[in-house]
């Protein structure tokens, strides 16, 4: 595959968020409408009730951008968030990323990755279930508690789903948690987690590949995977995510995250080609230290690839089409 990159297209120091939010445009996906396409993405803003000793924390929020269909101009930036924070204790009480939105059957639906802050380890997430009864400018829950979450074999961090309805089933790519580790002793734990498999019938009800790793490593058993996306492009299925080592990531440019790609023809076995999504790394460019959160849609007969770079998005998030 051959991918153009188009360059960063929207930066959130530029325009103004809605509630407290500043920085970072974060996992951004795509909803294709009739005159637009309305991208998704997670932001941050300062929570007031955690500066203390573990100094200030943030709460991820979900804002949009709206684009023309040739994803060339910004046509309007949501002047509020998609979504009311979670309520006390519960699974997304300290965030929502990213967000991924589908339409199925004249709904307008929604699964979130929630968050929520642990004392031992910085944070679990689970993934729940939205609809948008106004076309995707807002979104309800479906319920307090999640749809996905950990369980015997996949013990923590649920999240990052992407789903698509294939011939009637829902089909959703996540990613597990496989533990929690101390690289050095003085180190804050950091996690490992892989990308894994589920099918429901209703959305509602999810039968997961129990601790099947869909996707083999490169790195090693270290390697932490992300964000799956999957698109069907000449009659196979292709799946971009996201790749680094599980340590020494936030700051060394070779541990940090890159963009990997497999495919499938039959949404069981994936044969893993990272050569198939080489995006230029130009030192000293948005994206030359990282290039991370992929997410692949179509418009009409285009294929694009929304992703984010350095420092996890924090300045926004770039273009890439394919090719064809």
């Amino acid at each position: 595959m051959r991918w153009n990159k188009l360059g960063k297209i929207f930066n959130p120091l530029q325009h103004r968020l809605p509630d407290g939010c500043e920085t970072f445009a974060q996992s951004p996906q795509a909803l294709v409408c009739d005159d637009r396409v309305r991208i998704y993405f997670s932001t941050r803003a300062r929570d007031g009730n955690s500066d203390g000793n573990g100094g200030a924390k943030y709460v991820s929020h979900v804002c949009y951008v709206d684009m023309d269909r040739n994803m060339r101009h910004i046509l309007d930036v949501a002047r509020h968030t998609v979504l009311a924070p979670g309520e006390l204790g519960s699974f997304d009480e300290h965030g929502i990323f990213p967000l991924n939105v589908l339409r199925h059957e004249g709904r307008v639906l929604g699964y979130s990755t929630g968050w929520n802050r642990r004392v031992s380890v910085s944070v679990d997430t689970a993934i729940g279930l939205l609809e948008s009864l106004d076309g995707g400018r807002t979104f309800q829950r479906q319920g307090s508690g999640p749809v996905l979450a950990a369980s015997l074999h996949e013990p923590c961090l649920v999240g990052d789903g992407f789903v698509q309805v294939i011939d009637g089933v829902f089909h959703m790519w996540y990613i597990f948690g496989t533990g929690w580790r101390r690289y050095s002793p003085a180190a804050a734990p950091d996690r490992t987690y892989k990308i894994g498999h589920a099918v429901s019938h209703d959305g509602v009800n999810w039968k997961k590949d129990e601790a099947r790793q869909i996707i083999e490593d490169r790195l090693g058993r270290d390697e932490s995977q992300a964000l799956p996306t999957v698109v069907e492009i000449d009659g196979r299925h292709h799946m971009f995510f996201c790749y680094r080592e599980s340590s020494d990531f936030r700051t060394n440019p070779d541990r940090g995250y890159r963009i990997g790609h497999a495919s499938s023809s039959d949404l069981v076995n994936w044969e893993r080609d990272d050569q198939a999504i080489q995006l230029a790394i130009e030192p000293g460019s948005w994206d030359g230290d990282m290039q991370c959160y992929p997410h692949v849609f179509k418009v009409d007969d285009q294929v694009y690839l929304l992703y984010n770079g350095n420092a996890f998005g924090r300045e926004g998030f770039g273009l890439a089409v394919l090719e064809r």
